[in-house]
């Protein structure tokens, strides 16, 4: 998990500039971001069943009734965590070349679930939207809709550009580049590896393109 009380964030704003001592109620952002990170790695350390409230404010040296004025339970600390780490660290490149934009976010995409610290709590949570259909329900507003936003950048960028067909069925190609994906994380625990990720890429490009630039 990267570190959130110091340095830059991917989008290249300062995380300092973010700190503040609190507001009328006491609340420090200092003290948010460590319940945050204290979450993320108990649920790495002891599993979805392990984490407690009680020993995320001992591992983030606040008071528990700290975390209880910002969250009410401990899936709702390991939902903001996760979300913050998924802006942080899952927009794709913008580079004008289709193939190495989609190659780098797909590569990044399935490390982010599949190996990182990140993936651990995005894993749970899924398992507990599988029987908390009000969180399932949440969990997919909060989070899956952005994702989706994100998912959809490399294609709608190259489709702007006339990079791609100008029929290109764009949720549906996404869904067939990262599917794939997601049903190795999640479901067979297959190897999620560069060469997987490539395969989708290519399989991809093969179907549509993309377009060469028009003769000048």
């Amino acid at each position: 998990m990267t570190s959130r009380t110091q340095g830059t964030r991917a989008d290249g704003t300062d995380n300092s500039a973010r700190q503040h001592h609190g507001n009328r109620h006491g609340r420090s952002e200092r003290a948010r971001l460590a319940v945050l990170e204290a979450a993320d790695d108990l649920l790495v350390e002891k599993g979805f069943t392990g984490v407690t409230m009680e020993g995320i404010a001992a591992r983030a040296g606040v008071a528990k009734q700290t975390i209880y004025r910002w969250w009410s339970t401990k899936t709702d600390v390991l939902m903001d965590a996760f979300l913050q780490d998924a802006v942080e660290d899952l927009i794709p490149l913008d580079s004008g070349d289709l193939a190495l934009d989609l190659r780098d976010y797909l590569r990044r995409l399935a490390h982010f679930l599949g190996s990182s610290d990140s993936g651990a709590v995005f894993r749970a949570l899924i398992g507990q939207a599988q029987h908390d259909p009000v969180f399932a329900a949440d969990f997919r507003s909060r989070w899956l809709d952005a994702q989706r936003r994100r998912d959809r950048l490399p294609l709608e960028r190259a489709l702007r550009g006339g990079r791609l067909p100008a029929d290109l069925d764009i949720a549906t190609e996404t869904d067939q580049l990262l599917g794939p994906l997601y049903y190795r994380v999640l479901v067979t625990a297959q190897p999620v590896d560069d060469a997987f990720t490539d395969g989708l890429v290519d399989a991809f490009l093969r179907r549509h393109g993309p377009i060469p630039p028009a003769a000048s």
